[in-house]
C-alpha cells in the first residue's frame, strides 16, 4: 500500500516577513509592509507556488524591543489583519487566509463576526490563529495599568472559543430560503440564540451574519506554555510552532 505524502507550506507573514531587516535585503521593497500592489503580488506568487495559507501573525502594540533594534526594523508597524485579508481575498483564489485575532483584548462577538465575514467574502478561506498577547504594552492601549496574568488570559481564552464557536452555529446552513415568492428571507426557527453565561463572559447571540462557508473557519494556536499547550489540544485543527530540532517537535 502506498502513502501519498505531500508537504503542506504556509507563509509566516507579518505581512510581509518576521526577519526584522529583511526591508535591506537587496532587490527587496523597503516599503511593502504598507503598499498594498506588492502585498497583492506576494500573496498571488505564494498560491501560484502551491501554498497552502497566508498566515499573518500581529501585535496590538509597537513591539517592545530596545530603541537601537527598534529603529531598524520593518516590523514595528503593520496592517491590520482583517483588512488585508478581506483585500487580498479579492485578488486570490486558493490560498488560506489566516489572521491573529486576540481573546484578551477583543469581545467573541467581534471576532466571531469578523472572521465569518472573511469566510464570506474569501469563499471559505479564513483562519482564525487564536492569541492571548504577549507583549505587555498591549494591555496599556486597552485601559489597562498592568498586563493580564498568563492563567488568567488562558482561562478566557478557552471560553472564548466556546463563545465563538457556539456564535458561528447561529444560523443552520439552509435557514436563508430567500424564496422571492412567498417573501420568506429568512427561516427564523433555524436561528439558534447562544444564550452564554459563563465566568469569563456572557454573551446574546445569535450573530447576526449568516453561518459562514465552512461552518468554522480554520481553528489555529500556537501556544508553548503547559496552558498554551491545553488550549491547542482542546481547540485547534492548526499548531503554529518553532522547535529548535525534530526531536523537540515530538516531544510537543
Amino acid at each position: 500500500m502506498t502513502c501519498d505524502r505531500k508537504l503542506h507550506l504556509g507563509a509566516f507573514m507579518r505581512p510581509v516577513s518576521l526577519h526584522t531587516g529583511a526591508w535591506r535585503y537587496p532587490g527587496s521593497y523597503p516599503d511593502a509592509n504598507f503598499n498594498f500592489a506588492h502585498l497583492k503580488s506576494f500573496a498571488q506568487k505564494l498560491e501560484a507556488a502551491k501554498f497552502d495559507a497566508f498566515f499573518m501573525a500581529d501585535h496590538l502594540a509597537v513591539l517592545n524591543m530596545p530603541v537601537e533594534a527598534l529603529k531598524r526594523s520593518h516590523t514595528v508597524t503593520s496592517f491590520e489583519p482583517f483588512t488585508l485579508l478581506s483585500a487580498l481575498a479579492s485578488v486570490t483564489s486558493r490560498i488560506g487566509l489566516v489572521a491573529t485575532a486576540s481573546t484578551t483584548f477583543d469581545e467573541p462577538y467581534h471576532i466571531a463576526r469578523r472572521f465569518a465575514s472573511l469566510d464570506h467574502i474569501s469563499e471559505g478561506r479564513a483562519g482564525w490563529n487564536i492569541v492571548t498577547t504577549s507583549n505587555p504594552d498591549a494591555a496599556l492601549n486597552f485601559g489597562l495599568e498592568e498586563h493580564v496574568e498568563h492563567g488568567e488570559r488562558y482561562h478566557r481564552a478557552r471560553e472564548f472559543y466556546d463563545v465563538v464557536t457556539g456564535l458561528w452555529d447561529s444560523f443552520a446552513d439552509n435557514a436563508f430560503p430567500r424564496d422571492v415568492e412567498s417573501g420568506v428571507y429568512v427561516d427564523p426557527a433555524k436561528m439558534h440564540v447562544l444564550d452564554h453565561k459563563g465566568e469569563e463572559l456572557s454573551v446574546r447571540g445569535p450573530l447576526n451574519i449568516a453561518r459562514a462557508p465552512q461552518g468554522w473557519p480554520v481553528i489555529v494556536q500556537a501556544g508553548q506554555s503547559e496552558p498554551g499547550r491545553q488550549l491547542a489540544a482542546e481547540t485547534a485543527e492548526m499548531v503554529f510552532c518553532s522547535p529548535r530540532d525534530l526531536a523537540a517537535g515530538k516531544a510537543l
